[in-house]
């Protein structure tokens, strides 16, 4: 797709929108129209303000749309880049015959943006707004209300001097189809595994001494990965007892470690997770549909699902998150409707929907047959569907985000039942407290309060990359000590 970008700074913007209708394409941009492009979008300054016009030739028609804009509205860039924004989206849904729950709202973090609408003008304007001026369906507008309200509590709790940790395990089992992120099979990397844990602690030590001298307050634990139920209990143990010997985790209000695979799930592991303070799981599916499991790539049943679900509400646990993803291969909105129910009659106190994002370095991208782009009007009935089971099941919408190449330009939500809501999920997305992390791929994010500035402290990427440059990555983690030496200045 070609993409012509005349007299204005929005490239990003447009590009994205067209993503949205055209994910598996690629959008090449350029500044002046020529016979074979596909989109034009264009601002001229004129006596009145400013003229912006849209065209596309898409599916075998022309259309085309115009707006002037007043010389006050042509001084606000963010109004231009909207108004911009709303006309392609509208001549793209008609091309299309799909218009996206999400109206010109590409972002990350939708929540985050209607919580400062809501706080300037109140919540109803703030539907309004997102509604009319956005153009987002006001289902999903609803959901930001809700999403905003649960969360506004646990977003009292974050302090000047308070942080979450994350400790990142990097390794699974297998590789799911869908997967981009920095994990790596343990068929692969199994020598790693030994140095990586003896690393690791060493590094979680070096970060409580830091968090002790700076009288830092630990929030939230959060172990994620990879799969971290990889590990043996024996190294799971040892990974968890060193946070809790070295920490102080008297205020310490959750601490959640990912026991995602259901095959990677023992009871030896559950109990070394109970032993070493875990207060918080989860327990991942995705589906409950052999079929698409096979599809994806995973290596474990639904009837492992299940075992690995009772098995760790006979060790005690009490609080278990469940995760889904709607849009994955093979799967139906029928077959959809199946597994949501049957993860309700579960019981598990979060369950968090998942929209499929199409992710570059994913094997669905790099299928010799085609890349798998979804169906986005299936993932929308998907989650349609969970909204509405979700909430007559007495759970809630908590916390929620975005990412690019979802199917549909849809979402992921996490849903809770009352007094269960995961806390590092939201200091997380909206990005109101300090999080320290170690581990591979890891990246801590050090808030300043007073201004909302968050500064970014990256590890390296891989684990043989860690573990080889490890007294080097180390020396990253003093700028954490400077950091808050100059909020006291």
């Amino acid at each position: 797709m070609t993409l012509c970008i005349d007299g204005h700074e929005f490239q990003y913007e447009m590009e994205n929108l067209c993503r949205v209708f055209f994910p598996d394409q690629k959008i090449i941009s350029a500044v002046k129209p020529g016979d074979g492009t596909d989109v034009y979008t264009g601002a001229e300054p004129c006596a009145e303000g400013l003229r912006i016009r849209v065209r596309t030739k898409l599916n075998g028609s022309e259309r085309e749309a115009e707006e002037m804009l007043s010389a006050k509205e042509a001084s606000d860039p963010r109004e231009v880049g909207r108004c911009l924004g709303v006309l392609l989206y509208r001549l793209l849904s008609s091309a299309c015959g799909f218009r996206p729950r999400w109206g010109i709202l590409t972002g990350v973090r939708p929540v985050k943006l209607f919580a400062r609408l809501a706080e300037s003008v109140g919540e109803e304007n703030a539907v309004g707004y997102f509604e009319r001026k956005l153009l987002v369906s006001h289902e999903k507008a609803e959901l930001c209300r809700m999403t905003s309200q649960n969360q506004k509590e646990i977003l009292s709790i974050p302090s000047p001097r308070s942080f979450s940790l994350y400790i990142s395990v990097p390794f699974c089992p297998t590789r799911c189809a869908y997967c981009s992120f920095v994990s790596t099979t343990v068929e692969k990397a199994f020598r790693l595994v030994p140095d990586y844990v003896k690393l690791l602690c060493e590094e979680l030590r070096r970060t409580a001494e830091l968090a002790a001298e700076l009288g830092l307050i630990c929030h939230s634990v959060y172990v994620g990965g990879g799969t971290p139920t990889t590990l043996s209990a024996e190294q799971l143990r040892l990974v968890l007892d060193t946070v809790g010997d070295s920490f102080d985790l008297s205020r310490c209000r959750e601490f959640t470690v990912e026991a995602g695979r259901p095959d990677t799930v023992t009871e030896e592991k559950l109990r070394a997770l109970l032993e070493s303070g875990t207060t918080r799981i989860s327990i991942n599916p995705q589906t409950l549909n052999d079929e698409v499991l096979r599809a994806i790539g995973r290596a474990h049943t639904t009837e492992q699902t299940y075992d690995a679900y009772a098995l760790a509400r006979k060790c005690g646990f009490g609080n278990i998150n469940m995760d889904l993803i709607a849009g994955l291969p093979k799967d139906s909105a029928e077959s959809f409707r199946k597994t949501l129910d049957g993860v309700v009659k579960l019981g598990p106190e979060n369950i968090t929907v998942h929209t499929l994002a199409l992710k570059r370095a994913a094997k669905l991208s790099l299928d010799p047959s085609g890349p798998y782009s979804g169906d986005a009007k299936t993932a929308q009935n998907m989650l349609t569907y969970a909204d509405s089971a979700l909430l007559k099941s007495g759970y809630l919408p908590y916390y929620l985000y975005r990412q690019s190449r979802m199917v549909g330009n849809l979402e992921n939500t996490g849903w809770s039942k009352t007094g269960f809501e995961g806390y590092y999920n939201v200091f997380i997305m909206e990005e109101k407290e300090t999080i320290l992390a170690c581990g591979a791929g890891a990246v801590s994010k050090l808030f300043d309060p007073l201004s909302d500035r968050l500064e970014r402290i990256f590890n390296f990427k891989y684990p043989y990359e860690y573990i080889s440059r490890f007294s080097e990555m180390m020396t990253r983690k003093d700028r954490v000590k400077e950091f808050y030496d100059g909020l006291a200045d």
